[in-house]
């Protein structure tokens, strides 16, 4: 059977503007307009395999891609879409900020010392002893960030 390659493009062009709305639909529910620096950036972070990226690694990408973005304004757009809950920023100690698309999945984070790599994970026993701990010494826990500084073996 041939490969109709017209029939494909226009796949691929009608889920490229699927995804487009969908990402202008939440600049919208965010309480955002809708503006080309900020989309080209939500699809950045959306479509890297990088999930923690810092302002100086969005536009380079950026710049990469052939996009005209400044850094001064992805600096601008990462601290709105901060506000408005989009993103997550993460200050890890001897770095600067990264952020990552704030997807409502909880997770901990492990920084490599060495590299800076950031390692997301999640383990039910460490959640389970937090909430004991916490209800042990009188509190009720309201949120927590978990970072543990890490370096390969060897």
């Amino acid at each position: 059977m041939a490969l109709n390659h017209t029939r494909l493009i226009q796949r691929c062009e009608a889920l490229r503007e699927k995804l487009t709305m969908v990402e202008n639909h939440e600049l919208r529910k965010a309480g955002l307009k809708v503006t080309l620096p900020r989309v080209k950036i939500l699809q950045m972070l959306d479509n890297t395999e990088d999930r923690h990226m810092s302002a100086e690694d969005v536009y380079k990408a950026l710049m990469e891609a052939g996009e005209d973005v400044g850094l001064a304004t992805v600096y601008r757009v990462l601290t709105q879409f901060e506000t408005a809950g989009l993103v997550v920023r993460h200050n890890f100690d001897g770095g600067h900020a990264v952020f990552e698309l704030a997807d409502g999945e909880h997770h901990d984070h492990m920084v490599c010392v060495d590299t800076g790599e950031v390692i997301e994970f999640f383990d039910e026993e460490i959640e389970r002893r937090q909430k004991e701990i916490v209800k042990e010494h009188g509190y009720e826990m309201v949120d927590h960030n978990l970072v543990l500084y890490v370096k390969k073996k060897g």
